[in-house]
């Protein structure tokens, strides 16, 4: 992964409008995952086939359980002003129409839901900058799937945010089912989930 500083510097006039103009601008690696956590641009190679077998496994069991009126995306990003930051959830559940409507990046306080699945790489980013980000932002609930995790892989969902804090909500093995509630109301096996 490398990143590009970008600190905004907002009585220079490189606030988050410039930030976020640079990051749309310029060219990046095909098949790259570009986004700005704290305000820095990082860009990570495309995701593994054992990451994107993960991901498809939670959107297929979103699909059942959400409103007509929501959709499940897999690239769209999230705003977190705030936190100068403009994430790329690996599965974001949020309102169609609001998705359409976003400009440069859908605000992450519109979203139902999100989930990081962690890589090698960039795993503490998912586990301490972008929970924070979504805590802060209000996102109601933060799937944290973490293939890296003490080398026991585990889903940690946290939810209830305040004061740009999550509450754990529960952690389970790969294996076990974490339960998402309402208004998905979803048990979510993790027993699917590819480890290697």
């Amino acid at each position: 992964m490398s990143a590009l500083a970008a600190e905004p510097q907002l009585d220079q006039g490189n606030g988050w409008d410039d930030l976020v103009r640079r990051w749309e601008s310029m060219e990046w690696p095909e098949g790259c995952k570009v986004e700005i956590i704290e305000g820095i641009i990082t860009v990570a190679p495309s995701p593994s086939g054992t990451h994107n077998d993960i991901a498809d496994e939670v959107q297929r069991a979103l699909y059942p359980v959400i409103r007509r009126d929501w959709g499940v995306y897999q690239t769209q990003p999230v705003a977190i002003p705030t936190r100068v930051g403009m994430f790329i959830p690996d599965v974001l559940v949020a309102p169609k129409k609001s998705v359409r409507e976003a400009g440069r990046g859908l605000l992450a306080a519109e979203a139902e839901l999100v989930v990081e699945i962690t890589s090698q790489s960039n795993a503490n980013h998912d586990r301490v900058a972008k929970m924070q980000g979504y805590a802060t932002a209000g996102v109601p609930l933060y799937l944290l799937i973490d293939r890296w995790h003490s080398g026991r892989p585990t889903a940690t969902l946290y939810g209830e945010p305040k004061n740009g804090l999550y509450r754990v909500l529960d952690v389970v093995e790969f294996g076990r089912e974490i339960h998402l509630p309402a208004p998905f109301d979803l048990t979510l096996g993790t027993a699917e989930f590819p480890v290697s």
